[in-house]
């Protein structure tokens, strides 16, 4: 005969190693605001001309490369359905689009250049685990391409919203009937004059006091068990 003892139902098996690494690879608020991620100077400018020209859907993604004026050299847009966010994962689709549509400057002596994302999901405007690891995997792609990391912007039904700088708009904001951009072609990347010259002298203002949510978006997987990512580029 032998004695044992049933587990407490409200007892939760520790987390595995895999989930215990993905957790480590997203920003929380206050990592992300000691950062050093420069400000947009006019961020409204920025999330208006990524929306018309990519018109994202829920679980849509828009990473653009902007230069030192602001203005958008290149951008890609793609959907990304995951089970558990990943910040390894994110940042390996970053890194690939960013590939497809503009040289790196891992030459040049600093980032001249500024990558953005904005991530379109329902949910509230605030920081979530999933936007914790799209910080995580736009900083690390933005490192591996030799670019400077900048904003993460969330666009919701609601509202789209700079995290970290505490500007916003009620639009434009996500709508289930947009028709998502289908043409791929790769963006204008500019000069390579503009490419190889060197950083502005002036320090940007960076993000601090990033509002914390719980809880985090639905997301889904495909049936095989990875992630979908489908690639829609386009060009200024």
């Amino acid at each position: 005969m032998s004695f044992g003892f049933a587990p407490h139902p409200q007892l939760s098996p520790p987390p595995s190693a895999d989930s215990a690494a993905r957790l480590g690879r997203m920003l929380e608020p206050a990592e992300w605001a000691s950062a050093g991620i420069p400000l947009l100077r006019n961020p409204r400018e920025v999330v208006t001309g990524l929306h018309d020209r990519h018109r994202p859907v829920p679980s849509t993604g828009i990473v653009a490369v902007l230069d030192s004026h602001e203005r958008v050299t290149a951008s890609a847009s793609f959907t990304e359905l995951t089970a558990a966010p990943d910040g390894w994962e994110f940042r390996n689709v970053l890194l690939t689009h960013l590939r497809r549509v503009i040289p790196h400057d891992l030459r040049l002596r600093a980032p001249v250049r500024t990558a953005v994302l904005l991530y379109c999901r329902e949910g509230e405007p605030l920081w979530t685990e999933t936007d914790g690891a799209w910080m995580w995997g736009l900083r690390d792609a933005c490192t591996l391409h030799g670019l400077r990391c900048g904003a993460y912007i969330t666009l919701t039904p609601d509202r789209w919203q700079v995290l970290g700088e505490g500007r916003g708009g009620r639009r434009p904001r996500v709508s289930s009937s947009n028709e998502p951009v289908t043409e791929s072609r790769r963006a204008a990347a500019g000069s390579r004059g503009n490419r190889r010259a060197t950083a502005p002298a002036d320090v940007p203002r960076t993000a601090a006091n990033l509002p914390v949510a719980h809880g985090r978006p639905a997301v889904r997987r495909t049936a095989g068990g990875v992630p979908e990512a489908h690639r829609h580029t386009a060009a200024r």
